[in-house]
């Protein structure tokens, strides 16, 4: 009999055991799992009930018109990009086979919340009219049609179709800031890809075709060695770190020895003699700044990349940034350590975050957080939200900031003193060149680069571009960036 009872005990035991466990599991479920899977943009639940509501507007800064919904169905609906390709890589997608990219993921929640009715009895209270309460009411009417709010964004017609239109076919990426308040005015990357025609494209890359990876926005997620853009981070440690930096001079014979049989090189082997600080920026020497470097030492240079948003994940409104890295390094790696002066070693950047680099500098040392829209708006245009300017960082002294300023200045008026592109705006800048290798190591043709801001009293717009394997910055990004201050200042 007590075997018997022991056996009874041993299996409701077990079964309590499986019990709890059940109940832990389906509990553990409900907290952790089900609101992911609720979210899941391919869940056709919830794209039924994104379906309910006509997917709202997407507007440039002028309030044009960028994308267009239609009702197709009882909850389906067709989304047009009214400009093709021209925006894509900001908007990004919507697409219920396909999923969500761009601001269309981001901004989701608001583009498909209807909030009609209630900015209209907000209104109501507001004027304390019986006109106010009609139209409030009237808006229920449009309930069996409704329709989500609109985004208006910070982006250009004009300065993203100039960036568009300069880059061309090439590879590449070109962003454009106010530095004064951190709105995106531009925001383009190629390949690009018609997202009006979004089966072709995702048919053409399953089937292995090699489209030059389109659907990667290269302005926030590509990541790149800088090369002598970096120069302005290098020269803002100097500025910062070591005492009486400007007024030194320099002895620069074209070519530094690091030991063990590294050197440092000026570009095509050139000796630039006894030469200052300025100077050594508007040459773009390499042996003053692998100097430099050296001097400063890993730590030091590593805080003042850190301080510009390397190595951090920078906070941004409409879209994210893969981060920027500067490397840990050992005293003992020397050759490293110059070439990080110079935007080589291991240093990867995107094409946003010398973007935000250029702007610090134009705004006096204050990088603004990059935000890619202004407003929230309703059906009839009432604003529901609005976003503002906000600060990422005093970065650099003002003082630093307005020397480095002088600096890019400098540069254009010696380097571009005759180039149409750059006359007229009293633009700043600096020019890139950075070397990167394929996969097996071997050194392919560099890519070029041009970060500056114009015009250099006043600034109203910072850029960034590159041109993947471009060649010199000077030929191939320089003009795209000239094309596009233009554009912004005409």
């Amino acid at each position: 009999m007590n075997d018997f009872k022991d056996s009874v005990k041993k299996v409701m035991i077990i079964f309590l055991f499986f019990f709890v466990a059940l109940i832990s599991y389906i509990a553990y479920f409900q907290t952790f799992k089900a609101p992911d899977i609720a979210a899941d943009a391919g869940n056709k639940r919830l794209w039924a009930k994104r379906n309910e509501v006509v997917r709202g507007t997407i507007y440039d800064r002028d309030k044009n018109a960028l994308t267009k919904s239609e009702r197709t169905g009882t909850l389906t609906q067709s989304r047009e990009y009214v400009y093709g390709d021209l925006y894509v890589h900001a908007l990004g997608y919507a697409s219920q086979k396909y999923d969500l990219s761009g601001l269309e993921k981001t901004f989701d929640t608001e583009l498909t919340t209807y909030s009609s009715v209630q900015v209209g009895l907000r209104n109501f209270f507001k004027d304390l009219s019986f006109e106010s309460l009609k139209e409030a009411f009237k808006d229920r009417s449009k309930e069996e049609n409704k329709v989500g709010n609109g985004v208006i964004t910070t982006l250009d017609y004009d300065i993203q179709k100039a960036a568009y239109d300069a880059l061309g076919n090439r590879k590449g990426a070109v962003v454009a800031l106010d530095p004064n308040t951190g709105e995106v005015l531009a925001m383009v990357s190629k390949p690009t890809y018609n997202p009006n025609d979004l089966e072709t494209v995702m048919n053409k890359i399953n089937a292995g075709e090699d489209l030059g990876s389109p659907l990667i926005n290269r302005a926030t997620s590509g990541k790149y060695p800088p090369g002598s853009t970096f120069k302005v981070i290098t020269t803002a440690s100097a500025l910062e770190n070591i005492d009486g930096i400007t007024k030194r001079i320099f002895e620069d014979k074209g070519k530094i020895e690091l030991g063990g049989g590294q050197s440092l090189s000026n570009n095509q082997n050139k000796v630039y003699g006894n030469i200052n600080l300025q100077k050594a920026f508007q040459v773009s020497s390499n042996v003053v700044f692998g100097t430099l470097a050296q001097e400063l030492g890993n730590k030091t240079l590593k805080q003042t990349a850190e301080d510009f948003g390397f190595n951090k994940d920078i906070p941004s409104t409409g879209f994210s940034i893969s981060k920027s890295e500067f490397p840990t390094l050992e005293s003992y790696e020397v050759g490293m350590i110059a070439q990080s002066g110079i935007g080589q070693s291991s240093i990867v950047s995107t094409p946003i975050q010398m973007a935000l680099v250029a702007s610090t500098i134009a705004n006096d040392g204050v990088m603004m957080e990059p935000r890619l829209v202004n407003q929230v708006v309703d059906l009839n245009m009432n604003v529901v939200k609005k976003y503002g300017d906000k600060k990422y960082g005093q970065v650099l002294p003002t003082s630093d900031a307005r020397t480095i300023k002088d600096y890019m200045v400098n540069m254009v008026k010696n380097n571009f003193g005759n180039r149409s592109y750059f006359s007229g705006i009293n633009a700043a800048g600096k020019t890139g060149t950075a070397d990167q290798r394929d996969n097996n190591g071997n050194l392919q043709k560099p890519h070029a680069w041009f970060i500056g801001f114009a015009p250099a009293d006043n600034p109203k717009i910072a850029v960034a571009v590159i041109v993947e394997n471009g060649g010199y910055g000077s030929e191939a990004a320089a003009p795209v960036a000239g094309a596009v201050m233009k554009a912004a200042l005409k």
